[in-house]
């Protein structure tokens, strides 16, 4: 809900000097350049940034949601190499529209830009309900599978147990993401040899076993066998694949907070995609070369069937790795995304008491908090395929709306200062391939595609509620007032400054 321009109630003035404002243990906040977040990421941190959130659980998952819908070994080949250079032709966009509008926010901060409000609130409308929290939910369950997976091997995961694991690693992580950035952004460190070294794991067993000659996936006369040759069953095969590259657009989401964004914003992105989609070819060539395309869709945990196949005594490395791989993805992430709340709060588009930073740890408390009660709920199913159906077809549709604003800029905007301008081929080539994504899977997966444009309907009349409605009654501004006073208690947080 807007500000009405009115201030705070006297008990609750956070928007003193902050020299003025202490926590309750008399520790000052830090102040030589006043309540805001600071730029401390550099080029090694954006990289290690796009890397822990697109390796974070997603390779571990979607090579069996991508294989049962590409129907084949080979396609199953090609259709991630081709999210590969999807992600790579939408990042060069990302880097284009980061360098040309430096503001966090990512996608919603070009879509105001490009099309004004309204569209830009569906983004953000869609992105707190649907996919962001989603995502937590995925990567959440992906830690919980495979730390539960080795107290279970001969029978399937307790749901509730691994729901409720979930739960305690989301309010975990959404505790230290508010507690000190810099802590987050030091463990990646450890979280990036854990995903180094699950995906070498794999790599290494699964090449040798492919040497070795375990199984006949690659011959001639398997490895085409049962390809995808509906439309709409091939654009859902994409989805899985897809939701393994997400986080290559996430950094723009922290543009305030890079360091020379200007040069530091298109390095991450160059460096990152082609070492992601090289590793990611070579372990889904590794996992074929250990397991059948039964074995595949019959776990639950890929990795940890590759390696008691393969490991022996040594098994129990795999689960480790992955679950810290997944941990960290899932800290990332959440780092990340509250960033998008906090930007949208800031312009207006959602309530003020998500535009707090609290004034010790110059953190964007209640925009984590909030975010983590959202992923909470998404708890309510524990099937990761569903999830992946669900948030890819949004995400996608948006990244379309993202780019599209990249092209309707270069007409609105000629002389807007661009750092980095790509080739129209870019653009176009990204905006159709994402446009067969979008409409194919509309028949195979009805309910999905059906309740991700209903959510984002919904996102219509909030906007004119909440947003362009003005003259709201007293009632109504003096409880946004009240529960902001409350949130500001609570969290210690006041206004940027």
């Amino acid at each position: 809900m807007k500000d009405d321009g009115k201030p705070f109630p006297p008990t609750c003035q956070p928007l003193l000097p902050a020299s003025a404002v202490t926590s309750p243990d008399g520790e000052a906040p830090q102040q030589d350049e006043g309540v805001k977040m600071r730029k401390e990421l550099g080029l090694l941190e954006g990289t290690a940034i796009i890397l822990g959130i697109i390796m974070g659980s997603g390779i571990f998952i979607s090579p069996k949601g991508v294989l049962k819908d590409a129907g084949s070994v080979g396609f199953s080949l090609i259709v991630w190499i081709l999210c590969g250079l999807l992600s790579l032709i939408g990042a060069m966009c990302y880097a284009e529209l980061g360098t040309a509008i430096p503001l966090s926010g990512g996608d919603y901060a070009y879509i105001n830009r490009a099309f004004g409000p309204l569209p830009a609130f569906l983004f953000l409308w869609d992105a707190n309900l649907i996919f962001v929290p989603t995502t937590n939910a995925i990567m959440g369950l992906t830690f919980a599978n495979y730390v539960i997976k080795p107290f279970f091997p001969d029978c399937g995961n307790p749901d509730d147990a691994v729901r409720l694991l979930a739960a305690a690693a989301i309010c975990f992580l959404t505790f230290l993401n508010s507690y000190d950035v810099r802590v987050t952004t030091k463990l990646q460190d450890v979280f990036m040899f854990s995903k180094i070294g699950a995906l070498g794991i794999v790599i290494v067993t699964g090449l040798f076993a492919l040497y070795m000659g375990v199984n006949d996936n690659f011959s001639p006369e398997k490895v085409w066998q049962n390809t995808a040759t509906d439309p709409g069953q091939i654009a859902v095969s994409f989805y899985s694949g897809i939701f393994s590259y997400c986080g290559w657009n996430y950094l723009n989401f922290m543009t305030e907070e890079l360091k020379d964004p200007y040069r530091n914003l298109p390095r991450a992105i160059y460096i990152s995609l082609p070492l992601v989609t090289g590793i990611y070819v070579l372990a889904n060539v590794a996992y074929l070369g250990v397991l059948t395309p039964t074995e595949m869709l019959s776990s639950e945990a890929i990795a940890v069937t590759l390696g008691d196949k393969m490991l022996g005594m040594m098994n129990w490395l795999m689960p480790v790795c992955v679950a810290m791989s997944a941990f960290g993805g899932l800290s990332v992430h959440i780092m990340t995304s509250s960033r998008l709340c906090f930007v949208g709060a800031r312009q207006g588009h959602l309530p003020d008491m998500l535009a707090l930073i609290n004034i010790n740890k110059l953190t964007p408390a209640p925009s984590l908090i909030f975010l983590g009660m959202i992923s909470l709920v998404m708890l309510c199913t524990s099937d990761v395929y569903t999830l992946i159906d669900y948030a890819a077809f949004v995400e996608s549709m948006f990244l379309m709306w993202s780019v599209a604003g990249l092209l309707w800029l270069r007409y609105k905007e000629p002389d807007l200062h661009r750092p980095i301008k790509v080739s129209l081929f870019f653009p176009i080539a990204f905006l159709m391939i994402c446009g067969f994504l979008v409409i194919m899977p509309i028949y195979v997966r009805p309910y999905e595609v059906g309740a991700g444009l209903l959510i984002t309907a919904t996102g219509i009349p909030a906007y004119f509620i909440g947003i362009y409605w003005e003259n709201k009654p007293n009632w109504l501004k003096s409880l946004s007032r009240s529960t902001t006073c409350m949130v500001q208690k609570l969290t210690m947080a006041v206004k940027e400054e």
